[in-house]
């Protein structure tokens, strides 16, 4: 007999990855339907209750939340309700929720994981499934590979036991709120007037972090906040971006027309899960605003949250970036005292960054506009939080006469000049985004922007990408090509870094960089 459309038991589905489940909503196996994540749950609990051997069913805790996507209502309820099933204790977080307000919660009540129902910034048609382990951190391999092997062994989705003995929980966005303020609350009269003149501009890009932000900001005394109106309301639509990501050619044009209209002091541009933050800087001409990349804003924002912090030389604090990200924050952290560390793309591995080390984690961000400035208090990106360290400078900023552009240029004098871009071909799977690299990889371009180029693998297989290095005139160049881990896209990371007293020539540099690796990649891969 033939399976049913639902039964996904005999039938090849989606890989459980580091980033849990991402895929388009639809019928079958490789589709994001409550079957999916039926069987998904039913893995993710046998796995738990293995790793829990010495501990009664009842006697692990998970949370289960979602944002605002097609089906992520529905696929919450049955998560939630196939944990019950196997006897946890299980709390359903109520209405939708921002990202980081589930990974507070699991750390904050020391929960065993948590599962959050979103595909963050993704196209209108995916929804996905993203897991936390205990200390609110994402998981990491072997775990992904064991869950995998534990959803294989389920049986079909209507054979897996579902149970309602669920508990609701509508306050657990308060309590984040009041978590993340920890760092910046301040009755001081001074403080708060500053903050009141700060005027805002922002938008939640049609996603969940609308009233979370706002609440925030409101409580810590921002007064004068303006949200765009079209991309104010959760809608699944997204009707207004051609993709909801910040990053996106276009999708921020409506915040930087009512930046100008208002006449904000600063921008921010939250992704649809609430867990990236773009932050947009008054520019003094024309254009009159511009929005700040990821690798601009992080070295920025380290700034200011390791000022409180002593560089003990016993214990540094520890900041962490990708090797994917600018070289900048390195080179502050060995200026300031603190220790470096470099990691592979992804919070899951940023957020262990001081496994091991004297010092705890005190920052750590990635070049697409990921940052975590509170890790003791949510240990992964968190947009909410960026933002509201971001809006609590900029006041005390402006009150003194000054901006954060002006910190910008600041770090550009005392640590020299580094210019960053992405380059991305979106293209019609994940697989063919692989190909492309490993391609690339197989017959790296010998020049780029006038520099001989060495070329070495990320990895032990081309297919995890490769880094060039080369230098031209003073100019140091670097790209690093990876395929993208949730999405079809070949991806090119340049910099180009020199004195703060050779601008342009460093600028000249990238720019160079923008125009020869398309032609490479077309060369190579066939692909533009």
């Amino acid at each position: 007999m033939s399976p049913s459309p639902q039964d996904n038991s005999s039938q090849p589905g989606l890989s459980f990855g580091t980033a849990g489940l991402r895929a388009p909503v639809g019928v079958g196996p490789d589709r994001m339907n409550v079957a999916t994540v039926t069987r998904a749950t039913a893995g993710v609990a046998d796995w738990l209750i293995a790793q829990h051997a010495d501990r009664t069913a009842a006697d692990i805790a998970v949370a289960v939340a979602h944002d605002a996507r097609y089906g992520s209502e529905t696929f919450a309820r049955a998560t939630a309700e196939v944990f019950a099933a196997k006897g946890f204790t299980v709390t359903l977080l109520g209405g939708n929720n921002p990202t980081p307000v589930l990974a507070w919660l699991v750390r904050d009540r020391g929960l065993d994981a948590g599962v959050q129902i979103t595909a963050s910034h993704n196209p209108k048609g995916d929804n996905g499934y993203k897991l936390y382990l205990s200390g609110g951190s994402q998981l990491v391999s072997p775990a992904d590979r064991e869950i995998e092997a534990a959803i294989a062994a389920q049986p079909a989705a209507e054979e897996v036991a579902r149970s309602r003995s669920v508990q609701l929980e509508l306050g657990a966005s308060q309590g984040y709120e009041s978590a993340i303020s920890a760092p910046v609350v301040s009755s001081e009269n001074a403080v708060l007037t500053a903050r009141r003149a700060l005027t805002i501009a922002y938008t939640p890009m049609h996603g969940v972090g609308g009233d979370t932000l706002e609440s925030v900001l409101q409580a810590n005394g921002f007064a004068d906040i303006h949200a765009v109106a079209a991309q104010r309301w959760p809608d699944p639509e997204f009707p207004s971006v051609d993709f909801p990501n910040p990053e996106e050619p276009g999708a921020t044009d409506l915040l930087l027309a009512l930046g100008k209209e208002v006449g904000a002091d600063l921008l921010i541009a939250l992704d649809p899960d609430a867990d990236r933050c773009m932050l947009g800087v008054p520019t003094g001409g024309e254009p009159a605003y511009r929005m700040l990349s990821g690798n601009e804003a992080g070295p920025l924002l380290a700034r200011r949250v390791l000022s409180g912090v002593a560089a003990d030389a016993a214990a540094p604090p520890v900041v962490a970036t990708t090797y994917v990200s600018s070289q900048l924050l390195g080179v502050m952290a060995q200026a300031s005292g603190w220790e470096y560390v470099e990691t592979k793309t992804g919070f899951k591995h940023l957020a262990r960054a001081a496994e091991g080390r004297p010092g705890e984690l005190a920052f750590a961000y990635e070049e697409a506009i990921g940052t975590c400035p509170t890790p003791g208090i949510v240990a992964d990106k968190d947009g909410i939080a960026t933002a509201l360290v971001a809006a609590a400078w900029a006041a005390e900023l402006a009150a003194a006469g000054r901006s954060l552009a002006d910190e910008l240029a600041v770090i550009e004098q005392e640590f020299g000049c580094f210019r960053s871009s992405q380059l991305s071909i979106r293209l019609e799977s994940i697989a063919q985004a692989t190909d492309v690299i490993k391609k690339f990889a197989a017959a790296p371009p010998e020049n780029l922007a006038g520099a001989a180029m060495s070329a070495e693998l990320l990895g032990e297989e081309a297919a995890e990408g490769l880094r060039l290095v080369g230098n031209a005139d003073g100019v140091a160049l670097r790209v690093v090509a990876r395929p993208s881990g949730t999405e079809p896209k070949a991806k090119f990371y340049l910099e180009a870094v020199g004195e703060a007293t050779d601008r342009e020539q460093v600028e000249a540099g990238l720019a160079a960089l923008e125009v020869d690796i398309p032609r490479a990649v077309e060369a190579v891969a066939g692909v533009s």
